[in-house]
């Protein structure tokens, strides 16, 4: 399936995006479409012929769960909805804790890292299955940056997603920006990663803008792609000719005539990186008719799997879903220790509880701080009206409440409570922006702020996830 190259749609820049030339498709955050009713951009774009993917940011299949059936009916219906040829989503983890491990649901709003183990290439494969299972098109999952590294993981990157596609038959989404992310912040080698991939089982590839501060890379989404991320997208296209490239933009949205400066960068990119083709055959041809498993890395440590078995030459399409027929299920108590492992991470992050053994506790710190501000930046444009009638307090009084109080539903879920809790905190301290805040809790809650009882419940409950 041949992409092309494209852009991530957003509704800040919808008119920007009808009117860049040269746009094959477009990507849109699946959980931000209505399940009956596409934005009239989106309308015009489908009538010239424009493919529309949806990416899922909410599945979660890297957690200790099984899937949700609810949100992955909906994926399947937003795909119905565009005509999709494949829905992705992340290799990542997004919630913990619930009945694996007897504790209150966390949300960490944000995309977070599985460990690169055994025991969390199961589970993850095992959801993965159930996905394809409850979605009408192909499944590809992207690679995720990440600010912290698990203790004791088993594997590289680049084994974990072959040993993944080697299983499942998914198809891959490759972030050459998550790939740079990683190589800053972790020490990993993008050029190894991408030996490692098998490069036939890719669908598509984003590049995206980030920033570097005090020796950490923020993979933003809110600033230009870097020549540094530029070439490690030149790195995979030396490599293979990949069906889609398409460019993130997510916040900070420059004017169109920027956007389209970027996109000429990655196509010049693309048109440099590319090898010299045999006589006859083009790179896609030869990576496609190619066994797509990497040839393992020496590992000094004994692989305590079985070798897998044959792949089928169609990597990427029903022959690989075929190898899959009888898959192995999850050990008993697998899916328990990652709970565990994830609930006690997670609550670290966001619930102030004390860091697992092993972690860095600085690189968590970062991460915790980073995940308060995004809380932040997003209640702030679920609930527009809390920083207007906060003001200046606004950021200083969410990230007071953030530190101690993880988030347990989605965001505008988050807004209620945080302007909840500002009231009973007696705030905000000017009597026309107290009854301003009041007033738009009423709307959005009920009749009158909780009584006493509630507040004592849940005051209860917060405690217990502290502990």
């Amino acid at each position: 399936m041949e992409l092309g190259i494209g852009i991530g749609w957003r509704p800040e820049i919808a008119a920007e995006v009808e009117s860049l030339s040269g746009i094959d498709w477009v990507e849109v955050v699946a959980e931000n479409l209505c399940a009956d009713h596409l934005p009239d951009s989106l309308v015009r774009l489908r009538e010239r012929g424009v493919t529309v993917v949806p990416h899922g940011v909410a599945l979660g299949l890297g957690g200790a769960d099984r899937p949700d059936p609810v949100r992955l009916a909906s994926l399947a219906a937003r795909a119905e909805l565009l005509g999709a040829p494949l829905v992705t989503e992340h290799i990542a983890f997004v919630r913990a804790g619930g009945p694996l491990t007897a504790s209150p649901r966390l949300e960490a709003g944000h995309l977070l890292p599985v460990p690169r183990t055994w025991d969390a290439l199961d589970v993850l494969c095992e959801n993965v299955r159930i996905a394809q299972d409850s979605l009408p098109v192909p499944l590809a999952l992207e690679n995720i940056a990440a600010l912290i590294t698990w203790p004791g993981e088993e594997l590289t990157e680049g084994r974990f997603l072959a040993e993944l596609v080697e299983r499942t038959g998914v198809r891959l989404l490759i972030d050459v920006a998550n790939l740079h992310t990683n190589h800053v912040n972790l020490g990993q080698d993008p050029a190894k990663a991408l030996d490692e991939l098998p490069v036939g089982a890719i669908a598509y590839v984003h590049v995206a803008g980030g920033v570097e501060r005090n020796g950490v890379w923020h993979d933003t989404h809110a600033h230009p792609v870097t020549a540094p991320v530029l070439e490690v997208l030149a790195e995979l296209r030396s490599r293979v000719d990949p069906p889609g490239v398409l460019l993130e933009r997510d916040d900070a949205f420059p004017p169109g005539a920027e956007l389209a400066d970027e996109l000429d960068a990655i196509r010049a990119t693309l048109r440099r990186a590319a090898p010299p083709a045999g006589p006859g055959q083009g790179l896609r041809q030869a990576a496609s008719s190619a066994d797509p498993r990497p040839v393992a890395s020496p590992d000094p440590r004994p692989d305590p799997r079985p070798d897998p078995a044959p792949a089928s030459d169609d990597s990427t399409g029903a022959g690989a879903r075929a190898r899959t027929a009888a898959p192995t299920p999850v050990p008993a108590g697998t899916r328990d220790r990652t709970a565990v492992a994830q609930t006690a991470l997670l609550s670290a992050l966001v619930a102030g509880t004390p860091a697992p053994e092993g972690f860095d506790h600085r690189r968590l710190r970062v991460q915790s701080r980073a995940l308060a501000a995004k809380r932040a930046d997003v209640v702030a444009k679920v609930a527009p009206e809390l920083p207007e009638i906060l003001g200046d307090g606004y950021r200083a009084a969410f990230l007071a409440y953030a530190g101690s109080r993880p988030m347990s539903g989605g965001y505008r879920r988050d807004a209620l409570d945080f302007a909840e809790h500002v009231l009973i905190a007696g705030g905000p301290a000017d009597p026309v922006a107290r009854r301003r805040l009041t007033y738009w809790w009423q709307d959005r809650s009920g009749a009158r702020p909780p009584r006493r009882a509630t507040r004592l419940v849940r005051a209860a409950r917060a405690a217990l996830v502290r502990k």
